[in-house]
């Protein structure tokens, strides 16, 4: 769940605030030959592919600025490419999405990385890799920390992909991160490598399952082991944080004091190929445009969870990830609906953030507009809005039997989904004055049909600062009123 839904999307919505991201790293042309598989070759075991049509894509670092770019950000792309026919389809490609490609060094001894994947009736069945892993030269290398230097002013944060084809070489990462953390830029990695080492003291490092267990020897199946190995990890490197991805289970994100599981949304997975560029590039985006990092990894999460439903290599695209927070706000409206333990620590995060707490309570039984109007009017009177709701047996012991006329669950649930609300708690006392102790809200609101001197609680709250406000209801809108009318309606009948 998000701290700040509505943060998030207008985040998302305004292009992350059109931030510029520095993209470092190795630069790769993604081909794509399209076919249908009707039978098996006679000459051998293996799939026929009718070829139907070509493409071709930006993949590696590329991909991550092509994701950066589809996102609304300002990106800058740098890295190095041979000087033949593959460096002009990837510059072909970057051009077209808008990212800036003045920092792409041609490199006369070396070809550009080309994967060419084979893909019958939308699956992939054959990768070709055309490379050149050797590190590259010194004059390379201090040409790109030439070009870093020269944009780290005017960027927001910067990603170092590592694909292991030559670019990052330990001085080299060590290096750009000491120069984006002397800007107090964000350095995010997605890492290759047995050697985690030369990521030390970036912001955070993106290894899935498998790049996790190779730097560290842990079983890949072992979650739990892996687990504490990103802890230390994170610790011996001095990163801020570590985002550990866990394909179908999501991603975990390793700090200080904490591990917390981002689950993953369901979804068909076609595709994984250029998953983990999208969440670096997400991650990147997000801290660039302000959000904080548990925000930054429920929405990267998302991304994910879009791109591996495509086939081939494809970037997230603003209008898709809006989409996602629309259905993730839909899916999280029941988590509204809280535990005391929970809610304590929501009040603990929302007042860490100088937010004001306002509480009201009610049985809201047939919800009505005049429910909605007020509860949308206590909401304005503060940051988040805690509602507490009678139980059954309290609304029966204050409204006699026959009432409630929707159960405690329900009205929970219809409360939840109302954007003016921020945490629903049942309890069953009588009166809500054992839960606004607990609360401690900021503001107290009731209905203008109480005097303040009648409103439960309201003393406690003056006591600790807080204020009691009463607000206006809708004429003649009650639920009392609505059963009547469907009693008399029922009679006439």
């Amino acid at each position: 769940m998000f701290e700040s839904a509505q943060q998030v999307f207008e985040t998302v919505r305004h292009g992350f605030t059109r931030r510029t991201v520095l993209v470092v790293g190795d630069l790769i042309l993604d081909r794509y030959l399209w076919g249908k598989v009707g039978r098996i070759s006679p000459e051998a075991p293996v799939p026929i592919v009718h070829l139907q049509r070509e493409t071709q894509a930006a993949g590696g670092a590329a991909n991550v600025a092509r994701n950066l770019a589809r996102l609304g950000l300002t990106v800058d792309v740098i890295g190095v490419t041979g000087t033949d026919a593959g460096r002009d389809g990837l510059l072909g490609s970057l051009a077209e999405e808008g990212v800036g490609t003045d920092g792409v060094i041609a490199c006369i001894k070396r070809g550009t990385t080309v994967k060419t994947r084979v893909v019958g009736n939308h699956q992939q069945m054959l990768r070709i890799d055309d490379e050149n892993p050797e590190p590259i030269g010194e004059e390379e290398q201090a040409n790109i920390l030439s070009l870093v230097a020269s944009r780290l002013p005017e960027a927001g944060a910067m990603v170092l992909s590592d694909y292991a084809k030559g670019v990052l070489s330990d001085v080299l990462c060590r290096r750009l991160i000491d120069l984006a953390r002397a800007h107090r830029l964000p350095v995010l990695v997605d890492p290759k490598g047995r050697d985690f080492s030369r990521y030390a003291g970036a912001t955070l490092i993106t290894p899935n399952r498998s790049e996790l267990a190779l730097a560290t020897g842990v079983s890949v199946g072992d979650t739990n082991a892996l687990l504490g190995a990103a802890a230390t990890m994170r610790e011996e490197l001095r990163l801020d944080y570590l985002v550990l991805t866990l394909s179908e289970a999501g991603m975990a994100l390793v700090e200080a004091d904490r591990t917390e599981i981002v689950p993953a949304v369901a979804r068909e997975v076609f595709d994984v190929s250029g998953a983990g560029d999208t969440v670096i590039a997400v991650f990147a985006a997000a801290l660039a445009g302000g959000l904080n990092h548990r925000d930054s990894a429920h929405l990267a999460n998302l991304a994910a969870g879009v791109v591996v439903a495509k086939v081939g290599t494809a970037p997230i695209t603003q209008a898709e990830l809006l989409t996602a927070i629309r259905e993730e706000d839909a899916i999280e409206q029941a988590s509204k609906i809280c535990d005391q333990e929970r809610l304590a620590q929501w009040l603990a995060r929302w007042r860490a953030k100088g937010e004001r707490v306002v509480f009201t309570n009610g049985c809201f039984d047939l919800l009505h507009v005049g429910h909605v109007s007020y509860l949308e009017k206590a909401r304005r009177l503060g940051n988040r809005l805690v509602v507490g709701l009678n139980s059954d047996r309290s609304v029966r012991a204050l409204k006699g039997e026959g009432r409630p006329v929707i159960p405690e669950g329900d009205r929970a649930r219809v409360l939840a989904a109302l954007a003016s609300v921020d945490a629903v708690i049942l309890f069953d006392e009588d009166t809500p004055l054992e839960l606004i102790r607990q609360v401690r809200p900021d503001v107290l609101a009731k209905g203008a049909d109480y005097r303040e001197d009648e409103v439960v609680g309201a003393r406690e709250v003056r006591s600790w600062g807080g204020s009691v406000r009463l607000i206006d209801l809708v004429d003649q809108k009650s639920t009392t009123g609505i059963i009547n009318t469907l009693r008399t309606n029922a009679r006439r009948e």
